[in-house]
């Protein structure tokens, strides 16, 4: 699943959303293997985007993907999200287990990049599913049991994200382990700041329209931009799409 960036127009104030172009990457993760999206993620800008606006792209990604599975933000199983650099609270493995005793909770997203939380979790709350939510540790996470992906990079390179998460749980190494070598100067942005700058800049890169971000997200640094162009075009020369 693809927490999706969402393509703003840069040609007048406020730098509007594109609707079209973010409907047209909806059906190009989708045709390119993915299982699905994510919207009005941290990926998608939400912090920016007016209540309209935020409706506006989940009806926007919802048809965008017709005859696949939507799943509302009501009503369903909830998904914890762990980010404790973003939200300042961590929701520890033990914690995690009262939730989920609780019946409050059937899965964590994973982001604080430590793969031991992992085997505690599958310790303390065995039913629990965890969901790798940073792309730097998938391999690390997948080889622990994570049994799904929040994925950030694939909204540049969807084919060879999906090859990498589906030999990583395999545990298909032979696989896995090369591409995530070769990929990993870019998945590594993704625990970045400017992870959102970095991962729209790939896509334009490989093709496709990631453009500017809404303030207060800053364009990269010279010397940033010139480290995402470098790792983009390498991946792309190798093959990587």
């Amino acid at each position: 699943m693809v927490a999706t960036a969402l393509p703003m127009r840069g040609d007048g104030d406020g730098l509007p959303v594109d609707f079209d172009a973010y409907a047209a990457h909806c059906r190009w993760l989708t045709g390119s293997g993915c299982d699905g999206v994510v919207a009005n993620g941290s990926l998608g800008e939400y912090q920016t985007l007016t209540p309209r606006e935020r409706a506006r792209v989940i009806e926007t990604a919802a048809e965008a993907v017709g005859g696949r599975n939507v799943m509302a933000g009501a009503g369903v199983p909830v998904v914890a999200y762990n980010n404790p650099y973003d939200t300042k609270v961590d929701l520890t493995p033990a914690l995690l287990a009262r939730l989920h005793e609780e019946g409050l909770i059937v899965a964590v997203k994973e982001f604080t990049g430590d793969p031991r939380r992992a085997y505690e979790i599958a310790e303390l709350a065995p039913g629990l599913d965890v969901l790798i939510g940073s792309d730097d540790v998938l391999l690390e996470l997948a080889v622990a049991g994570a049994v799904g992906w929040i994925a950030g990079y694939p909204n540049a390179l969807p084919v060879s994200g999906v090859a990498l998460y589906e030999a990583a749980v395999a545990g298909d190494l032979d696989t896995a382990l090369p591409l995530y070598r070769a990929l990993h100067p870019l998945l590594r942005w993704d625990s970045k700041s400017e992870f959102v700058q970095a991962i729209k800049l790939s896509m334009d890169v490989a093709g496709r329209y990631g453009g500017p971000c809404r303030p207060p997200r800053q364009p990269l640094t010279e010397e940033q931009t010139a480290i995402v162009r470098a790792a983009t075009g390498k991946a792309l020369a190798e093959g990587l799409r």
